[in-house]
């Protein structure tokens, strides 16, 4: 199938007229729901194995009814956010879920109640959802009554989902304007932010300069909207369910100790210099005193190469082939879909992802592709998240995802299959010294970026809970990038902004740091594939076949490594170091 560049096919979820949801599935998920609420009656402390298996079943149905529901709402939303009819659609959805999630909450709050040992005899002839009911007992200490959870699911549907559906639909509208050649041009986000790598100075300071005049226009209500998502998120999770700190929910989500992040967190802090060490030698390679923010993603050499759609396709399965077939053959399998929405157009959710709906069904992928090298880059990255669920396609939908910390470990490992062909493809010793130092770039954005954006969560919810403003949160965020860059990089006073800009820390609240365990784990790993070759493939192959079905720290102990020990996240900070050192003696 040739890419149409246009909305993505959404028939293998639902078959509906007008984007309406068929009657049949509503039914179908009553039906579900009403088998679980049936069994309330068997759920004993000494029920048998052959009553349990039943009832497990007939929970994994409802939930492949409920991901199949949220999932075309979602979709429909993503590719138009000013789209009323989109936006009613997820409303109600998003009601519909909470509805049945009250009505099967019973079952999750009986499990967690259950004493250890039945809950373990339970847990053993559970099979491949054996994690996921760990998982449940995991957040015991954690979870309220029955009512009180009720109440929860009802007031996060109107209250902090809707407003963050505000803060979607307010940011997903703006449109910039941007003078380029003589021509005025008025961009969509993403293509706004594919210039932050043009060769020329006053382009890269007018995007930014544009960027913030649109943000800064709304950054009252934008602010606002962030400081009820921390309010929120402290009432709850520190108040109601008693976490010791608002990122250890996250944490235990996530099924990481608060010290491995702690460790994680300090070491990127600790090597800080390494990235302000690289920013200096770049203003010298560009001939500038000091490098400003904007100058951050500045290309050495000026760069005009461009990618069609069909280029990018072939040269990103074309890596994932060469590395194995299954992975070109997933990667195909998605592109090959009709589940890929590829350009930018007004409305159309920014940025992209990958969304895994059922096991059984090719993922979803949304790009805003423009043509740039960066967008070659996304696609593999995307794709790697897509390959990520296919290969764990075998699983239960109880142990399908993939937990946040190795959620990146497929796409971050795609870029570095990406960048190695790249190079080696490359004769240009300018050219190859300009996509090292893209690397460096890249790892900066994924690795110490991420991490600082954390740092800063952490003194946000504490300075809010303090009921300090959104001007003294702004003045720690600049705080914040001053000893990030030290006085490497000349900061623009705007930049203190930057916070309202970053749609993770309002949905996903400290999720930014699985990016920087994903790109520091996977510079692990690709180096023991470098140093093992073939041997190394089907250790891979299955960490990312695993999915959901196990922890963390489980998947990667067996892989052999050691997230506890500073010295492998200092091992990833030392290999970036070598790259650095690569590109300087290249000048």
């Amino acid at each position: 199938m040739s890419p149409s560049g246009t909305h993505w096919d959404l028939s293998d979820l639902f078959v509906s007229v007008d984007g309406d949801l068929p009657v049949q599935a509503l039914n179908d998920l009553e039906q579900a729901v009403a088998a679980v609420e049936a069994a309330r009656p068997r759920l004993t402390n000494d029920i048998t194995v052959q009553d349990w298996l039943p009832i497990l079943d007939a929970l994994e149905q409802a939930g492949i009814r409920q991901r199949r529901l949220a999932g075309y709402a979602f979709l429909r939303f993503a590719e138009d956010t000013g789209n009323q009819t989109a936006l009613s659609l997820q409303n109600r959805v998003t009601q519909l879920m909470a509805t049945s999630e009250n009505r099967l909450n019973f079952l999750e709050h009986w499990f967690k109640e259950l004493p250890d040992d039945t809950a373990q005899r339970l847990i053993d002839a559970s099979g491949d959802r054996r994690y996921y009911l760990q998982t449940l007992r995991r957040f015991k200490p954690f979870t309220l009554s029955e009512a009180e959870e009720k109440i929860i699911n009802l007031k996060d549907v109107n209250g902090i989902s809707a407003l963050l559906n505000l803060y979607d639909i307010i940011t997903n509208a703006f449109t910039y304007t941007l003078t380029v050649d003589g021509e005025s041009k008025t961009l969509t986000l993403d293509e706004l932010t594919s210039y932050v790598r043009d060769p020329r100075p006053e382009i890269r300071a007018a995007v930014y300069e544009e960027m913030y005049r649109v943000y800064m226009a709304h950054r009252t209500e934008l602010a606002q909207i962030y400081a009820n998502r921390v309010s929120d998120w402290r009432s709850e999770m520190i108040d109601l369910r008693g976490f010791r700190e608002p990122i250890s929910a996250t944490n235990i989500m996530n099924d990481i100790p608060d010290a491995v992040v702690d460790t994680l967190l300090s070491v990127c802090r600790q090597n800080a210099a390494v990235y302000q060490r690289y920013f200096r030698l770049k203003a010298k390679w560009l001939g500038l005193e000091k490098l400003r923010r904007c100058d951050i993603y500045a290309p050495l050499a000026r760069a005009d190469k461009g990618f069609t759609l069909e280029q990018t396709r072939e040269l990103v399965t074309s890596c994932y082939h060469g590395f194995s077939p299954v992975l070109g053959e997933a990667a195909e399998r998605v592109l090959n879909s009709g589940h890929v929405d590829y350009l930018p157009r007004p409305g159309k959710r920014g940025g992209a992802f990958c969304y895994s709906c059922l096991p059984e069904l090719a993922p979803w992928v949304l790009t805003n592709f423009s043509g740039r090298p960066r967008d070659v880059s996304t696609m593999a990255h995307e794709l790697g998240h897509a390959i990520h669920a296919v290969l764990a396609s075998g699983h239960s939908v109880l142990a399908f995802d993939a937990p946040s910390p190795l959620a990146e470990t497929a796409s971050v490992f795609g870029e570095m299959l990406l960048s190695d062909k790249l190079l080696a493809e490359e004769t240009d010793p300018a050219v190859r010294r300009e996509m090292l130092a893209t690397m460096v770039d890249d790892s900066y954005a994924t690795v110490m970026r991420q991490a600082y954006f954390v740092m800063f969560e952490r003194d946000a919810h504490r300075l809010a809970a303090d009921g300090r403003t959104a001007d003294e949160l702004a003045e720690q965020y600049l705080m914040n990038l001053r000893e990030q860059f030290g006085d490497a990089v000349e900061l623009a006073d705007e930049f203190r902004w930057e916070w309202i800009l970053i749609q993770h820390i309002y949905h996903m609240p400290f999720y930014c740091y699985s990016y920087s365990f994903g790109q520091l784990l996977v510079l692990a790993l690709y180096q023991r594939y470098r140093m093992e070759g073939e041997s190394f493939k089907p250790r891979y192959l299955k960490i990312l076949s695993y999915g959901g079905s196990a922890s963390p720290e489980a998947i990667l102990t067996e892989a052999g490594v050691d997230i506890t020990s500073p010295s492998f996240w200092q091992g990833g900070f030392d290999y970036l170091s070598g790259l650095i050192d690569q590109v300087e003696g290249m000048d």
